[in-house]
């Protein structure tokens, strides 16, 4: 009988870095980005050679029932980050920089792109805007920072963009969007991400950018993917996204479980012998006997 063959062991993983992803865009391998916002989903994440690992302030509304962005705080965003350091090694580790972080001055921008690198583990930010932030991501940026530039859809500016719906349907607020992608670029952004742009607009930055266009719901032409790792499974029942993929619905295991746990518990099925420690004899005797001792001393 032949021998089986050894199962062949897959290449260390190595650390992903800016430089590893523009390797990637050059040779037309996708890039992987995935917003992660706690401890246990980053180590699976890693695990699975995700390359970018982005602490998304959505977590604020998935983790702590914020109902927009907007509300969630500095200390939350920071909670999270520090919460996937831990669970990671590999991937690249992004902030996804809160409401009114970086905002104000150049002065605040790093500041606080600094704090979220020297307490939670950051390597790189993400900043939502457009042209008019550029020379506060500029500051980020020569601080020593590197910084993801966010176009199109910014769920900081829902007032002014009238609603979450798709930006560049028209050639005028199309070009709109190729100008803010090139000015995060001259301020020296090392990608770009589309958010719920059309796909000819994604498509044409990742034309003609020098660095990677990275697509959420802006179609599948951009040098990469990004997506909220809650939507992969439902894990956020308020809104399901049009370019989501429920990829495994968990919300139904997660209530048949926390049902049966009731169910049992209730019933005194649960803990079970296998579930619980036990006194051996001898010394359950000798607890009895002293406990008998005491209450009739008592």
């Amino acid at each position: 009988m032949a021998e089986p063959k050894p199962v062949a062991q897959q290449p260390a993983r190595k650390k992903v870095t800016i430089p590893t992803l523009m390797e990637k865009m050059k040779k037309g391998e996708p890039i992987v980005q995935l917003a992660v916002y706690d401890y246990e989903t980053a180590i699976v994440a890693d695990r699975v050679g995700i390359d970018i690992l982005c602490v998304s302030d959505t977590g604020g509304m998935v983790l702590f029932g914020h109902e927009d962005t907007t509300s969630v705080s500095f200390e939350e965003v920071m909670f999270m980050a520090q919460a996937v350091k831990r669970g990671s090694k590999y991937g690249l580790r992004m902030v996804d920089m809160p409401y009114m972080s970086f905002h104000l001055s150049a002065q605040q921008a790093v500041d606080n792109a600094a704090k979220y690198v020297s307490q939670g583990g950051a390597e790189v930010m993400k900043c939502e805007g457009n042209q008019h932030h550029a020379k506060y991501i500029e500051a980020i940026i020569k601080a020593g920072i590197p910084v993801q530039g966010h176009i199109g859809i910014t769920p900081m500016r829902m007032p002014q963009l009238g609603g979450f719906f798709a930006q560049g349907k028209t050639a005028e607020r199309a070009k709109e969007l190729v100008d803010d992608a090139w000015a995060m670029v001259d301020a020296g952004c090392f990608s770009i991400m589309c958010e719920v742009t059309t796909s000819e607009v994604c498509e044409h930055l990742a034309a003609t950018l020098p660095v990677p266009v990275i697509s959420l719901g802006a179609g599948n032409r951009a040098h990469g993917v990004h997506i909220i790792g809650s939507d992969l499974f439902h894990l956020y029942e308020k809104h399901t996204p049009r370019h989501s993929k429920i990829y495994a619905d968990l919300v139904p295991i997660i209530e048949k479980g926390l049902s049966d746990y009731r169910d049992d518990v209730r019933a005194r099925r649960y803990p079970a012998a296998e579930h619980t420690v036990f006194m051996k004899e001898d010394e359950l005797a000798k607890f009895r006997q002293i406990v008998g001792k005491q209450r009739k001393t008592g």
